[in-house]
């Protein structure tokens, strides 16, 4: 990006046509007085610039346009980002096999055609598809991964190494550590990963459809107590609608759809998030994670700091000494192969 520091400098160029006019047209020469101009009579008067006149005008100009300060200037931007530190908890127990259905499906055919082109996704693989377009917008943040069923198991520390943690999420399957559902121990896992955490805020998120059913050291408000006490908040996301279906199979091998009961515990779900200051959300279907997860990242926000600055590079000095070259060169033709003799 050129600019000039001081570009109503400029102006003064405008000077220097009439200053080459007036040196070619009008000023006076110098003179002899003679008694007859009859030799001379032949002699037409040209105006021609010297070089002299040329180099000094030259000069000039270079003088004004390096008064103005010519640069050239980089923008660069400093990105200061202070992230915050996330641990996702998800139920991998056999009821996130479900199916919940829009209200637009209203029939068994229609409903096995979007299975099949998986326009219609199971509880985990929806909850994975937007944790991972969620990680995708937080690349400041470290994240990391717990699932859980019978009991809780970490997938993934706190890490920056966004692509590592996918892997891991991708293998997520329900049923893969037990059929259960015990809401307590990936609350104590992840605030045990987030305790000793340097960020400036500390959260984690707890997907589950299921109620807590798994006896345990700590209760659910216990382990959320435990939240509190470190500086942990906790949001919590209740998974299902009351059009949810399972597919099962019959005794003839045929697959069918069975329809089930919406089995999260509100109430529960709910007091967790309170006790911690975190929100409780519920995501009946696919579009409601969706907006589940995009509030979650509003909520969530991380700090970046953007300061811009500009390194230039000034041109000025080396014009200086080009103008103060030109003007020299003029003096010197002056003194030498232009001199005039009146």
């Amino acid at each position: 990006m050129m600019e000039f520091a001081y570009p109503w400098v400029l102006l003064l160029l405008l000077l220097v046509p009439l200053l080459f006019a007036y040196e070619l047209f009008w000023k006076k020469r110098p003179s002899l007085v003679v008694s007859t101009v009859r030799p001379f009579g032949a002699v037409v008067a040209k105006h021609r610039p010297t070089f002299r006149l040329v180099a000094m005008m030259l000069g000039l100009a270079v003088l004004i346009v390096a008064l103005a300060r010519p640069r050239y200037g980089d923008e660069k931007v400093l990105i200061r980002s202070q992230g915050i530190d996330i641990v996702l908890a998800l139920d991998m127990s056999g009821s996130m096999e479900a199916y919940d259905v829009p209200r637009n499906i209203n029939d068994a055919r229609t409903l096995i055609a979007a299975v099949k082109n998986k326009e219609v996704e199971n509880r985990i693989e929806v909850a994975k598809k937007e944790i991972r377009r969620f990680i995708e917008q937080r690349p400041n943040d470290r994240i990391g991964l717990i699932g859980f069923a019978d009991q809780a198991y970490s997938f993934a520390p706190p890490t920056l190494d966004h692509a590592w943690l996918l892997a891991h999420l991708e293998q997520l399957e329900p049923g893969m550590i037990g059929q259960q559902t015990g809401i307590a121990a990936p609350l104590a896992s992840g605030v045990n990963r987030l305790k000793k955490s340097d960020a400036p805020r500390r959260v984690l998120v707890l997907f589950t459809d299921g109620r807590n059913n798994v006896d345990n050291r700590l209760t659910p408000e216990q382990a959320a107590a435990l939240g509190k006490e470190f500086d942990v908040v906790i949001h919590t996301v209740g998974i299902g609608s009351r059009n949810a279906f399972v597919l099962v199979t019959d005794p003839f091998g045929r697959q069918q759809f069975q329809g089930i009961e919406d089995e999260f515990d509100e109430k529960l779900l709910r007091s967790l998030a309170e006790i911690t200051g975190g929100t409780y959300f519920h995501a009946a279907d696919a579009d409601g994670m969706k907006q589940v997860m995009d509030e979650i990242n509003q909520l969530e926000k991380t700090t970046i700091e953007q300061p811009k600055y500009i390194e230039f590079r000034e041109y000025g000095p080396t014009l200086a000494l080009l103008a103060l070259a030109l003007l020299m060169l003029g003096f010197i033709a002056e003194c030498t192969w232009n001199l005039r003799l009146p």
